[in-house]
């Protein structure tokens, strides 16, 4: 079952979708803005997709110069553009290029919906852009990239205004999509070369949090500290790690003393790997800073069949935040990434035109549990 909110406003044109796949958002824009072929109304790209045999997003990156990037066959290219001459689609090409008028739509993509981050980001995005008096399109893609890739070719082929782009897995050939199809775009919480960028100050943020864990427990520097979650080959756990590894070499750890479990952001694989850790060590680090809520759940569980003073020995922070938090018995600081000031500087990017490649930091918000703000 796809999820779709439908939400009418006073004007006839207007109405806001909140979609949860770009499966969903395929059918949705092929209902509203395909036409049906027997009436003689103008071809889609749904047209020349079904009978050329493909997706609607290779036909899109077909036409649109992309393909090769997406590593389609020149054949296959070649025999969609033979389909949209003999159906005439160059026109309709054309007149989607000029951009004339604006449709009152603004997409974002992002990873998913169930992680409180990014579900801040899409409702922070859902508000601003309602109050700019247009309508927002979300979909999510699971950093998957031949998903992402569909998402932004529907959603410029539904004549958006503009995009933000969350997360994503290949920034710069998503960016290359929107350049081709003059389309204004901004990426959020993942940097990219070739279009302005706004992300947390992730180094700093996780440097400032280290230091907070390192002077709660004042452990033996002789003592394990362990990096638990997160993806290194994504830049936003790369920059955390590497403030992490400076407030330690700082207070005197050895690089011997401390471990990075870059083990993803899944729940189930962040308790599996704190799981192997304590079996191999047969007790939990001295200091423990988890990245992201999802793994901090998945730690937290096993973290429960423990007991008490196990967990109290343990110095343990979130680069992450949830409201829960603050009614656990075992004391956690944590990060809270700014998602409403980071949605209102993409805007600003937006507003002023900017498309030059240009990154823009936001310091997280070090939220203290109560016996820390009070010492």
């Amino acid at each position: 079952m796809h999820l779709v909110n439908i939400t009418p406003r006073t004007d006839s044109r207007a109405f806001a979708l909140s979609i949860a796949s770009s499966y969903s958002l395929t059918e949705i824009l092929k209902e509203k803005w395909q036409t049906n072929v027997t009436t003689g109304s103008k071809q889609t790209i749904y047209d020349i997709a079904k009978k050329a045999g493909v997706s609607a997003s290779t036909v899109g990156s077909a036409l649109n110069g992309s393909w090769k990037s997406r590593r389609i066959s020149e054949t296959t290219v070649q025999r969609i553009q033979a389909i949209a001459d003999e159906m005439n689609y160059s026109v309709n090409l054309q007149a989607r290029a000029l951009r004339s008028t604006k449709s009152g739509l603004v997409g974002m993509i992002l990873p998913q919906h169930d992680n409180r981050f990014f579900s801040s980001v899409g409702q922070c995005f859902s508000n601003e852009t309602r109050s700019r008096h247009a309508l927002p399109v979300i979909v999510s893609t699971r950093r998957e990239r031949d998903q992402e890739l569909e998402a932004v070719q529907g959603l410029i082929n539904a004549s958006v205004d503009a995009l933000m782009l969350v997360g994503t897995s290949h920034p710069e050939i998503l960016s290359e999509v929107c350049q081709k199809a003059k389309v204004p775009h901004v990426f959020l919480d993942q940097p990219c070369s070739n279009a302005p960028s706004v992300v947390s100050e992730n180094k700093g943020g996780a440097r400032k949090l280290t230091e907070v864990l390192l002077a709660e427990n004042n452990p033996d520097y002789s003592e394990e500290v362990v990096f638990l979650g997160g993806n290194a080959k994504l830049p936003a756990t790369a920059e955390r790690v590497v403030g992490f590894k400076e407030a330690l070499l700082e207070h005197g750890h050895e690089p011997t003393n401390y471990r990075i479990l870059a083990c993803g952001y899944q729940r189930s694989a962040a308790r599996e790997a704190l799981a192997t850790l304590y079996k191999e060590r047969q007790k939990l680090p001295s200091v423990m800073l988890i990245n992201s809520i999802g793994c901090f759940e998945g730690a937290l569980q096993f973290l429960s069949q423990l007991s008490n003073s196990e967990v109290d020995a343990c110095a343990i922070g979130a680069f992450d935040f949830d409201p829960f938090g603050g009614l656990l018995r075992h004391p956690v600081p944590m990060m809270r990434q700014r998602a409403e000031m980071m949605v209102k500087r993409a805007y600003q990017h937006l507003d002023d035109k900017d498309s030059a490649p240009q990154i823009t930091y936001i310091e997280p918000e070090l939220i203290l549990p109560n016996h820390l703000h009070a010492s």
